[in-house]
Parts: structure tokens; C-alpha cells; sequence
């Protein structure tokens, strides 16, 4: 049961610091993106970049990286965000694995609770023998039910927060796609209004 209040714990801990880092990265891309391109097509690149900087999140660092690439063509620009791209995903997805992990850790060692429960009946027998009583293996059974109920109890809240942190990593990189794809898509026409 000590295993499996350190496992609940070091889980509780993983998942609020996640959450608390991707809820700081997911930004509402589209509204970000056109003000930092008004800003951009007025020639006002260093507010533009001093705004991406301010702003947290992948989003943010690929709009900046466009900005300062922009002039070396569209070509290195792509490069650029890519590798941004690249990147910021390992960020997002850190500790990831190890709550998945631990969601599946908990079952097993309630499990093994299981089976030590039942060595334990299975030593009383052996000493209580022939005179045997339900006291003596109600200790084991209580034990073992525990285990059990306590691996599963505390896996499903894990899983489950696993799976909404994998939800909120796809909504991340799908917003960095779609700004990927509208960056290539004007960049052409700030690089003309820039040059006017």
C-alpha cells in the first residue's frame, strides 16, 4: 500500500506539472497570428519578434522564427520552423511516457499485493493445520482484495489523465501545422508589402 500511495503520489505531481506547462504552451493561435501579422506587414519587425518572445508557447517560437528567417527566402524559412518544430514537440511531450508508465505499474503491483496476500493464507494454513479457522484467513483475503482495489483505483484516474494530456499535446501540434501552413502562405505577400 506504501508503493502504491508513492505511485499516486509521483503520478499526482507528473500530471499538474504537465498540465500546468501545456496550458501555458496552447495559445489561441489564430487570433496570435493575425495580430502578429498586422504588425508585420506595418514593417514593424522588432515588435513582432518583441511579441513572439513574450508570448509562451511553439506557436509563438515558429512566428519569431519566421520573422527573423524571412528575409533568406521562403525555402530556409520552411527549414527554420521545421526544426523549431521538431524541437518544441520532445518539450510537450516530456514525462509523457512516465505517467503511462506508472498507469501501468499500479495494476501490477496491486497484483503482486495479490499474491503476497495469498502466500500469507497460504502460510497460515500451513501452521494452523488441521485446526483451522475463518480468522486466520480473513487477514490474507483482506489483504489481497486491498491490493487489488487499490492498483485498479488508483491506474484508472492515471490512464485517464495520461489520455488528456495526450489530447492536449495533438491540439498543440495540430495549432503549430495550421500556423506552419499559414506562415508559407503569406509569406510571399509580407515580403512584397515590406519591400513597398
Amino acid at each position: 500500500m506504501w508503493v502504491m500511495l508513492g505511485i499516486s503520489i509521483c503520478a499526482g505531481s507528473l500530471f499538474f506539472h504537465r498540465l500546468f506547462h501545456l496550458h501555458r504552451a496552447q495559445i489561441k493561435s489564430a487570433d496570435f497570428l493575425n495580430g502578429i501579422f498586422t504588425i508585420w506587414a506595418k514593417g514593424n519587425t522588432v515588435e513582432a519578434i518583441s511579441q513572439c518572445e513574450d508570448t509562451p508557447g511553439p506557436v509563438a517560437q515558429m512566428v519569431r522564427v519566421a520573422i527573423l528567417e524571412q528575409q533568406h527566402g521562403p525555402a530556409r524559412v520552411r527549414q527554420m520552423m521545421e526544426e523549431v518544430g521538431l524541437a518544441e514537440i520532445p518539450r510537450l511531450e516530456r514525462h509523457l511516457p512516465m505517467l503511462l508508465t506508472l498507469a501501468q505499474i499500479a495494476p501490477l503491483t496491486g497484483l503482486l499485493g495479490t499474491v503476497m496476500g495469498m502466500m500469507t493464507i497460504l502460510q497460515r494454513i500451513e501452521v494452523n493445520a488441521p485446526t483451522l479457522y475463518a480468522g486466520d484467513l480473513s487477514g490474507g483475503l483482506w489483504e489481497a482484495m486491498l491490493t487489488t482495489a487499490a492498483g485498479i483505483v488508483v491506474a484508472i484516474p492515471v490512464y485517464a489523465g495520461y489520455n488528456f494530456l495526450v489530447n492536449r499535446v495533438e491540439s498543440i501540434i495540430l495549432d503549430m501545422e495550421r500556423a506552419f501552413a499559414e506562415i508559407m502562405l503569406r509569406l510571399p505577400d509580407l515580403s512584397i508589402r515590406r519591400e513597398d
